[in-house]
């Protein structure tokens, strides 16, 4: 089996943020978030990392990430793109943007032939996170299982406005049942709160489960995600908007109940950061500095050599 690999989603434009924040410095030698990931993912066994951008933004990229990255692991790099439509179908004339996290994933395909793990640019994770997904991976048992890394909901949420959480269902097992999209859900004195109409909340369990959108799949998702994309287009190309989405939560649970997949879920005690608003920058630059001052990550981060 070949060695696991590491898909970077960085395609998106961060619209609530104002801007490209996967490219923005925010570590205390000015480091991005993705730096971060990159440097627990190398140390978790990572040797290999498929970046996911639109090929305009690669010169940037490329700019902004340096050489630093590349003295120490592997990176490629893959483009997502409106028009990346199987047999040559056109993109809707109103469609402005890729289809969704399924879809950048899958822009991948070319360059991964083995086991993947699967992340958002803009997210920290911790390097436990990164251990948890890698030893998973090494030691996969068929193509029907697959992994997912869950945090406690009270790690996830921003102080500066709501955010969406995929919700976890597990078994006894730790096997993932279900997966339930909450689209607002803000931090209070008494916990966690959720709406669904902005009027009327219900208080969640600060322990509740939840999904950052990091995966490890055997190396037939891909065949699974393209399978299923073009059962998507049918219907997300008849979409008059123009903004149907293809998610890869989606796809898992697809796949979860037609019984073709198994996902253990492995919990992290570590804490979430990220910017989705830009009230967020100055909080995660605090955390990545007082992880760094505390001796979690190196100064600067990548050694020359």
């Amino acid at each position: 089996m070949n060695k696991p690999v590491l898909v970077i989603m960085a395609a998106g434009m961060g619209s609530r943020y104002g801007g490209l924040k996967q490219m923005d410095p925010i570590g205390p030698n000015g480091e991005l978030i993705l730096d971060f990931s990159l440097f627990d993912a190398k140390r978790a066994g990572f040797e290999r990392a498929v970046i996911v951008i639109k090929q305009e933004n690669e010169k940037d990229f490329r700019d902004v990430l340096g050489d630093r990255v590349s003295h120490h692991m592997q990176i490629d790099y893959a483009y997502q793109e409106l028009s990346d439509l199987p047999n040559g179908t056109p993109p809707p004339k109103d469609r402005q943007r890729p289809w969704g996290t399924g879809h950048a994933v899958l822009a991948a395909r070319h360059l991964v032939d083995g086991p993947f793990c699967a992340i958002n640019a803009d997210d920290y994770y911790g390097a436990n996170a990164f251990k948890l997904c890698y030893d998973h991976l090494v030691s996969l048992e068929n193509d029907r299982d697959m992994t997912m890394v869950g945090y406690l909901l009270k790690n996830t949420l921003s102080e500066t406005g709501h955010v969406s959480r995929g919700v976890c269902s597990l078994n006894e097992e730790s096997k993932l049942v279900d997966i339930t999209e909450r689209t607002h859900i803000i931090s209070s004195v008494d916990g966690p709160l959720m709406t669904e109409d902005g009027e009327n909340y219900t208080m969640l369990s600060s322990e509740t489960i939840v999904s950052m959108n990091m995966w490890g799949f055997p190396s037939v998702m891909m065949k699974l995600l393209q399978d299923s994309f073009e059962k998507f287009l049918v219907k997300g190309l008849a979409d008059k908007t123009g903004k149907a989405e293809f998610y890869l939560p989606t796809v898992v649970d697809e796949q979860l109940r037609a019984n073709n997949a198994v996902v253990t879920v492995h919990t992290t005690s570590d804490k979430w950061h990220g910017v989705t608003y830009l009230e967020d920058k100055e909080l995660v630059s605090d955390a990545l500095r007082q992880m760094t001052e505390e001796g979690h990550y190196p100064a600067p981060l990548w050694q020359k050599g």
